[in-house]
């Protein structure tokens, strides 16, 4: 009987270590603040822009042509870690010096910690921006970062001469920072500091193309000379739109008419190198240039896929926290509900698996892909989130048969149960001076609810007005559609049991 209980006891670990084995690796390769126009394999790049690497990458895979995962660094990160929207992670919150922040690492789980629990080695490369706790040693096996809540001092130093703990050991690093975190990917993909029976998971976190927005020496001056395209409304004006856009509008015309930065009030968190007087086509140009670094470690990490044999059961995802707006409604800046300023480029590519060369309109949030990696890990958390199935969107990507809104919230620097009530006014009412707001996606429509009394709602037709020019929902004739997106946006609040669904500002 002995002799039977462990045969049966060694059976059962050759098929979980089996199992282990069948189940993909996970790339997610998360990129700071960039514009889906800055990659070639969206239409709405310029056509002097090449990002040959990523565009392949969208050939292997599904584009989609917006993800919302939240309004700016810090909340986009806190969301795909925990899979709830901002106003569901709690304990999180804003505290000491710039960007300081801490959470209860009880109360406020990371999931790779559960990845971790069910047989894949974790790993985090690259910025971190959640809390001063990297979750090393509970999240994440292996982990190299850049810490900047725990040190503020060098929080600036998006590119050069970074703290950074390896494993919990900092040392400050030269070098340029995209291309060191991805000589440290390229490391890990190959072997070095994992366990080799385990499937991975890596989060591979760049810091471009965040401010003060610098390309690498190699491509410094690469792009000079291209035009940009002008975004209609760049310098006003802005009719039926909330009253803080004139307020951070960024653009005017010089006594030529170019189009340069204007003079307005610093913003200390955005470290951009935007300076006044720069023109518009020379932002957009260096914007790009410092991109391309990007799309080069790509192509290196995707080589080192292939070269070491496991790219056809490695499930790739490559996106950023948000965009950031390259003059689109006169800003030049991240946090706005419009879709220049906050909708991230999506890209999930496993070929062996998913469909090939697809673009799925249909968009999603941080909290969806965290359901959707645990389906692709065949991992159960312990916890609630707010991810809708997303699967049959994988499963078929041109699908018109979907009906699933999708609610993604700014709620300034509040977190969790700390976004009740809304504040009316102070530091944590805003970011950037964007107040906080809903957004709700339905089909080709987008509402947008400004959480301040007064200001209007917004309602865009994403397929016949893609700039969110036309503001639908202070035309009488789209009432019925205004009534229908309100109540949508209320159902998933509570759905996702938002404290403050009950209580926004009146209209």
């Amino acid at each position: 009987m002995k002799t039977y209980r462990v045969i049966v006891l060694f059976l059962i670990v050759v098929a979980m270590k089996s199992a282990a084995a069948d189940r993909p690796n996970i790339l997610f390769i998360f990129t700071d603040d960039q514009n889906y126009k800055t990659l070639s394999c969206y239409p709405e790049s310029p056509d002097w822009v090449s990002t040959p690497h990523i565009d392949d990458l969208a050939k292997r895979g599904i584009r989609f042509q917006r993800g919302y995962f939240g309004a700016w660094c810090m909340p986009s990160r806190a969301s795909f870690l925990t899979g709830h929207l901002q106003h569901g992670v709690q304990s999180m919150r804003m505290e000491g010096e710039y960007p300081g922040s801490a959470y209860d690492p009880q109360e406020c789980r990371f999931w790779p910690s559960v990845f971790r629990e069910h047989g894949y080695h974790t790993a985090h490369i690259g910025k971190w921006h959640t809390g001063t706790d990297t979750g090393h040693g509970r999240d994440w096996d292996h982990q190299i970062v850049w810490n900047r809540p725990a040190h503020p001092e060098n929080a600036r130093n998006y590119f050069y001469n970074q703290i950074i703990s390896f494993n919990g050991v900092e040392r400050t690093e030269p070098g340029y920072s995209t291309d060191n975190y991805t000589n440290w990917a390229v490391e890990y993909v190959k072997g070095k500091h994992r366990d080799a029976e385990k499937p991975w998971y890596l989060w591979l976190c760049y810091g471009a193309v965040h401010g003060p927005t610098t390309p690498a020496d190699r491509h410094e001056g690469k792009l000079a000379g291209n035009k940009a395209d002008v975004p209609a409304d760049i310098t006003g004006p802005w009719p039926d739109k909330p009253s803080y856009l004139p307020n951070v509008a960024a653009w005017g015309r010089d006594q030529n008419g170019t189009i340069r930065r204007r003079k307005r009030k610093a913003d200390a968190t955005n470290f951009n190198t935007n300076t006044v007087g720069q023109s518009l086509d020379d932002w957009v140009q260096q914007t790009n240039e410092c991109a391309m670094a990007i799309d080069e470690g790509v192509g290196r990490v995707m080589a080192a896929l292939r070269e070491s044999g496991q790219l056809e059961n490695t499930l790739v995802v490559f996106t950023a926290d948000q965009g950031f707006s390259l003059g689109e409604h006169g800003l030049n800046k991240k946090v706005a509900a419009y879709d220049a300023a906050i909708a991230s480029p999506l890209i999930v590519s496993h070929p062996s698996v998913l469909a090939q060369g697809k673009v799925c309109r249909h968009p999603v949030n941080a909290p969806d892909l965290v359901r959707w990696f645990c389906n692709v890990a065949e991992v159960t958390l312990p916890w609630r989130t707010d991810g809708r199935d997303i699967q049959p969107l994988m499963q078929n990507p041109e699908t018109t048969d979907w009906d699933l809104p999708m609610l993604m919230t700014h709620t300034g620097r509040k977190y969790g149960d700390d976004t009740y009530p809304i504040p009316t006014d102070g530091p944590m009412y805003e970011v950037g001076g964007i107040p906080w707001y809903v957004l709700l996606r339905d089909g080709r429509y987008k509402y947008i609810r400004t959480l301040i009394a007064g200001e209007p709602e917004e309602i865009y037709d994403l397929e016949s007005d893609p700039e969110e020019l036309q503001n639908l929902a202070v035309d009488p004739r789209y009432l019925d559609l205004l009534k229908t997106m309100r109540a949508k946006s209320l159902a998933e609040l509570k759905r996702t049991n938002a404290k403050f669904a009950e209580e926004m500002p009146s209209r």
